[in-house]
């Protein structure tokens, strides 16, 4: 009775999750498998010659992205790489990027003119793992491809290396070796200054008088180590952090917090609410939670040093545009004969 029953409760429970995923579909819910793509990812009918002839024009290379639905090496890719703004905008830059599903059934036509659909694609170019990622020359032929995930550090180098043609000078291994990257620490940087965890910044904004400075960080992010290791080390950077209540969120996580609104819910979700795309980004809120002021990404120390002397001194209310305060700072500056380096 049990070999019997036992596969009519499998093909039952199959129907059921069946159905339920239909529904799902035709109410317009995302497939909770799929992990959302940047927004700049090129929008491409899978004519792949005639994308390779746009972005020859565009001075750009054509990058295609195997992924499937449920990859968390995928999500990584999406999250780590590209969520780190340097990475994202070299991307942007030297790239159009194409994702393709390996068990898609949309149709691809190659530089041939022979189509097949993304699975065949995939298979005829022997795609065993996702992320797999292959670069392109002018002509369509393959540049670099990484079967993988390649953490960020490693990542920037294969887009340096194709970006700028080097194949024509050596092989990637060789490359690789000369420019040696340093890889992220993997983990978050404490700072004696932060508040402590759980996270209440609701209850905060009613308690403090001062700004509050949220910083958003990962941790697989080397742009991330390198602000705590260098800027956070400058004694007139952190006086000038001394007129904010800080609060470290990792991004990812999916530990609770309260918002500085008062809602209760998990950081990697507050995250996504407020638009958050790049590790290091800083969002400042006043007293009653609002959001005032937000800088993406990291930021050298002259720059950074502003973005905190905008928001305490108030200068975002009567000077909405940030790169004035900047350009008039830095102006007062060289006229008093200091030597401005906005790159350190």
């Amino acid at each position: 009775m049990r070999i019997i029953v036992l596969p009519l409760l499998t093909l039952l429970l199959s129907s059921v999750l069946l159905a339920a995923q239909e529904a799902a579909l035709e109410e317009g819910m995302v497939n909770p498998g799929y992990h959302e793509q940047p927004a700049w990812f090129k929008e491409s009918f899978l004519d792949l010659g005639e994308d390779i002839a746009e972005a020859k024009a565009a001075g750009k290379r054509v990058l295609l992205y195997f992924y499937q639905d449920g990859c968390p090496y995928c999500a990584r890719l999406l999250e780590d790489n590209f969520g780190n703004k340097a990475i994202a905008d070299k991307t942007r830059k030297h790239f159009d990027v194409i994702a393709l599903n390996i068990w898609g059934d949309r149709e691809v036509t190659l530089p041939s003119g022979k189509t097949m659909t993304e699975k065949r694609f995939a298979e005829s170019l022997k795609v065993q793992y996702t992320p797999t990622l292959l670069f392109l020359d002018e002509q369509g032929k393959s540049v670099a491809r990484l079967n993988g995930y390649y953490a960020p550090h490693k990542f920037e180098v294969v887009l340096d290396y194709v970006a700028g043609r080097h194949e024509k000078e050596m092989k990637l291994a060789e490359y690789y070796a000369r420019r040696n990257p340093v890889a992220a620490s993997g983990k978050l940087n404490p700072e004696p200054f932060f508040l402590p965890h759980p996270l209440r910044l609701g209850d905060n904004r009613r308690e403090s008088w001062r700004p509050l400075l949220v910083l958003f960080e990962q941790k697989a992010c080397q742009p991330c180590d390198e602000m705590h290791k260098d800027v956070f080390s400058r004694e007139a950077l952190v006086m000038a952090l001394s007129n904010f209540d800080i609060a470290q969120v990792d991004m990812r996580s999916a530990d609770r917090l309260q918002t500085p609104d008062g809602w209760e819910l998990p950081a990697r979700k507050w995250a996504a609410e407020l638009g958050i795309q790049y590790a290091p980004s800083l969002v400042f809120f006043d007293a009653e939670g609002k959001e005032i002021f937000r800088s993406e990404a990291y930021l050298k120390s002259f720059h950074l040093h502003a973005v905190l002397d905008y928001v305490a001194t108030g200068a975002w209310r009567h000077q909405p545009n940030f790169q004035r305060f900047v350009q008039h700072r830095a102006d007062v500056l060289r006229a008093k004969g200091f030597a401005v380096d906005l790159m350190k």
